[in-house]
């Protein structure tokens, strides 16, 4: 069967000599995400057959470790198997129990809210920033109760949240502060960077990250004794770590914990990933700054909003989105750039009008920004080879805004 360009996976080194890039012709389709292999991937795999070990906590998952910590100014990092692993964990490390209350927002993916569940805690969703589009401090102070043991801050499109005013709020209710930086590798709040600027702080390596691995995630710690539970959870409540470092003579069942380790494969790929991390950082920079100067007339000419974001931080290029004006526009949109060829998906129901989100957490307050922006977001393709196609998509992003807006006023 002819595998579709969206699944089909690019390989494109750098530094090259020999372009090894696997262009799409013009007419071809732009997906949303095509993953790239772009530096020593294949060559690490073999190199980790080759040694003998493909469980984890070998070779490459040591050096993945350091390299994460290292470039988010982390005490320490471990690796996990996703994303949704890392959230586990840190909610595990809250010692969360049935009846306690976890802050978030309702506008994340539901991995967020999961990890809550599944100590038996509940989510407690609250409103956005309609700018910014992450958790509204203010809405946060309002939503603490005695039941609160956490916030769980989500760095949205990659853009790190407001963390001083959450950190003030953790502070001073004796709080930990995780952040969800899922998206955010790369990014800093204030110059410093995602992953130190909370308790602990969840990252994700699936395909549609900047930095992948197919699947993957790391969990960031920032204070020693949350570094060495947390060793013990990821080997499924054991101090087999400790066992390995030669600290006991055995290793027994001590703690909670899953099996939460990748193995040796996943990290040798993300290895090679992470050797470029600047590289691809600074070319995603790129790709949404030109978006950001192809579209710029398409808030006051037609309505649409651009990403905005505070000053105070600066994104990793991970997504680039516009909110069209009503969910019937945005639908229009989708199909017509569908039809010439562009993916351009919307992104999260908001988790509080969930049928899950509906049983298992509760509300605090209105939900208009959450509301709003789920029903205006689409997503414009962004991924490490789209430098060939971005002025395509733009071309056509601006021709069916075109489009649309003389169909409105016709009407």
């Amino acid at each position: 069967m002819p595998q579709s360009s969206s699944m089909r996976l690019q390989f494109n080194r750098l530094p090259v000599e020999e372009p090894h890039a696997v262009v799409a012709p013009h007419d071809a389709s732009i997906p949303f995400n095509r993953p790239s292999i772009v530096g020593r991937e294949l060559d690490n795999i073999v190199q980790a057959i080759r040694r003998g070990q493909l469980s984890g906590d070998g070779h490459f998952t040591a050096e993945c470790n350091a390299i994460i910590a290292r470039l988010t100014g982390s005490a320490s990092a471990l690796l996990t198997h996703s994303g949704t692993a890392a959230l586990e964990m840190a909610a595990i490390l809250c010692d969360l129990k049935p009846g306690d209350e976890v802050i978030l927002p309702s506008f994340t993916f539901v991995s967020t809210a999961n990890a809550v569940v599944l100590r038996g805690a509940t989510p407690v969703f609250v409103d956005i920033d309609p700018v910014t589009l992450n958790l509204d401090p203010a809405k946060v102070a309002d939503a603490v109760s005695p039941r609160t043991r956490a916030i769980f801050a989500v760095h949205y499109a990659g853009f790190p949240a407001d963390m001083d005013a959450l950190a003030a709020i953790a502070d001073a209710h004796g709080l930990l502060l995780v952040e969800d930086a899922a998206q955010a590798l790369g990014s800093t709040y204030k110059g410093r960077p995602a992953g130190s600027l909370g308790d602990m702080g969840a990252f994700s390596f699936h395909e549609t990250k900047n930095i992948l691995s197919g699947e993957g995630g790391a969990l960031t710690l920032n204070a020693p004794q949350l570094a060495d539970r947390a060793r013990i959870i990821r080997e499924k409540g054991t101090n087999r770590s400790q066992f390995i470092d030669g600290l006991v003579d055995k290793y027994t069942w001590v703690d909670l914990g899953s099996s939460y380790l990748p193995g040796e494969l996943i990290a040798a790929f993300l290895h090679g990933q992470l050797e470029h991390v600047g590289e691809i950082t600074r070319r995603r920079r790129r790709l949404f700054d030109r978006y950001l100067e192809g579209l710029a007339a398409l808030p006051e000419r037609y309505g649409i909003g651009l990403p905005r974001w505070n000053p105070a931080v600066r994104g990793n290029g991970h997504m680039f989105y516009l909110l069209l004006r009503n969910a019937a526009q945005r639908s229009a949109f989708i199909a017509a750039m569908r039809e010439a060829g562009v993916g351009t998906p919307f992104h999260y129901v908001p988790l509080h009008s969930s049928p899950g989100g509906q049983h298992f957490g509760r509300t605090a307050g209105e939900m208009e920004h959450t509301d709003r922006t789920a029903e205006r977001l689409v997503r414009l393709p962004m991924f490490f080879d789209l430098e060939d196609g971005i002025e395509r998509v733009i071309d056509t992003c601006l021709q069916v805004v075109t489009r649309l807006d003389g169909s409105r006023a016709s009407c």
